[in-house]
């Protein structure tokens, strides 16, 4: 056989062999990844804790907040926590906790955001000859390690004996102890009923005495 001939077979040989490597690189590239078996890709949870609490502390082992729910399921894809009716406690030195009641919460893998939706309700405890406050909204975004809570949500503010405070958008900072409420803010309240009595009748102050007011731009105020 001479070199022609020889070349002339090992040519296309050579040719078939870089169009099958490549046809294999090609089906690799393009094909989806296989499933592990471990189940990590699939969303399921790899576990399920029921009555789950947890806590954490500040440096000098002061409790900073505890977050506890009814139910609460880890899903190893997503390294998220679903979690149902969480309730999220705030603690302050000195200061009344303050506590957010949900429905439904989500934690993300490393802590540092729990997301509350559906009817949450926030409740500061009444201390010092302040009435409880209570806040109502739809959802509400916590970062635990800023101090720092935010919602894009309609809120309703109520405050004991009777004051309404509407708006939408919300953010709380606890460092300065200040809410911003950030549109559309309208606020109703009624002075406390003043009783006078004489020998022959009780007056009591009318009605009338509510003020409302209304304020479409940003309103920042002192929360204790």
């Amino acid at each position: 056989m001479n070199i022609g001939s020889r070349s002339a077979i090992i040519y296309p040989i050579v040719l078939l062999s870089i169009l099958a490597i490549m046809t294999a690189w090609i089906s690799h590239v393009v094909q989806p990844p296989k499933p592990k078996l471990d189940g990590s890709s699939r969303h399921d949870p790899d576990y399920i804790m029921r009555n789950f609490i947890t806590t954490q502390t500040d440096i000098d082992g002061s409790l900073r907040y505890k977050l506890a729910s009814v139910e609460m399921k880890h899903f190893p894809d997503t390294d998220t926590t679903d979690l149902q009716r969480p309730r999220y406690t705030q603690f302050t030195a000195n200061k009344p906790y303050t506590q957010v009641d949900a429905l439904r919460g989500y934690v993300s893998g490393n802590g540092s955001q729990v997301q509350l939706v559906d009817h949450v309700k926030i409740t500061r405890q009444a201390f010092a000859g302040k009435g409880e406050m209570t806040i109502d909204m739809d959802y509400l975004n916590i970062l635990p390690n800023e101090d720092l809570a935010r919602t894009d949500s309609p809120i309703v503010i109520r405050q004991a004996p009777k004051t309404i405070i509407y708006a939408t958008g919300m953010v709380y900072e606890k460092n300065i102890h200040t809410v911003t409420l950030l549109h559309q803010v309208r606020a109703h309240y009624e002075p406390p009923e003043i009783k006078k009595t004489s020998p022959l009748k009780t007056i009591k102050s009318k009605s009338n005495n509510a003020a409302n007011s209304t304020n479409n731009a940003r309103t920042r105020r002192r929360y204790e």
